[in-house]
């Protein structure tokens, strides 16, 4: 990763300002000793033609919510969601933010019971979704879940866009 930073610099982030939709990978929160697991943070950007931006229980809202209990397992360092508005390069933008992992993958479905604006098709699609790669670096944390929710986003714009071309 060091070895490409120059790169990063120099090409990838430059761009942040203008993109719509921005994947950030980063070191946990919850424990400073652990190197293992990480915080994901989905921005998004307001104003975007055929984009809603996906939130946490209440958009507009800032929340910040630990789900382990009765309905999601978690071990150590556990499990902490964050969503709400905030400014990015100047720009207003929605982020959803997971640090953590997922214990059992299949209990994502009660996460996505808490999500708006996911882009799916049906309730469920998100978790069957992830437990379809379940084997793949990153389903269980959340690179896995912003990936799959950008890929809707991208599938839902599609959508759009070429319902406006073909009508």
């Amino acid at each position: 990763i060091e070895a490409r930073k120059p790169d990063f610099d120099a090409y990838i982030a430059p761009q942040k300002e203008f993109a719509d939709l921005i994947i950030e990978v980063l070191p946990t929160a919850l424990d400073e000793d652990d190197k293992k697991t990480l915080r994901v943070r989905c921005i998004q950007k307001y104003g975007v033609d055929n984009f809603s931006p996906c939130y946490l229980f209440d958009e507009g809202s800032t929340i910040e919510w630990r789900p382990c209990g009765k309905k999601i397992a978690c071990s150590f360092p556990g499990l902490l969601f964050k969503s709400g508005p905030e400014e990015y390069y100047g720009n207003s933008v929605q982020v959803l933010e997971m640090d953590g992992a997922f214990e059992e993958l299949a209990e994502l479905v009660y996460i996505e019971s808490q999500l708006s604006n996911t882009s799916t098709d049906f309730y469920g699609e998100l978790a069957i979704s992830m437990l379809k790669l379940a084997d793949a670096p990153g389903s269980n944390n959340g690179t896995g879940l912003m990936q799959t929710l950008a890929a809707f986003a991208i599938r839902e714009l599609y959508q759009k866009k070429t319902e406006v071309v073909n009508a």
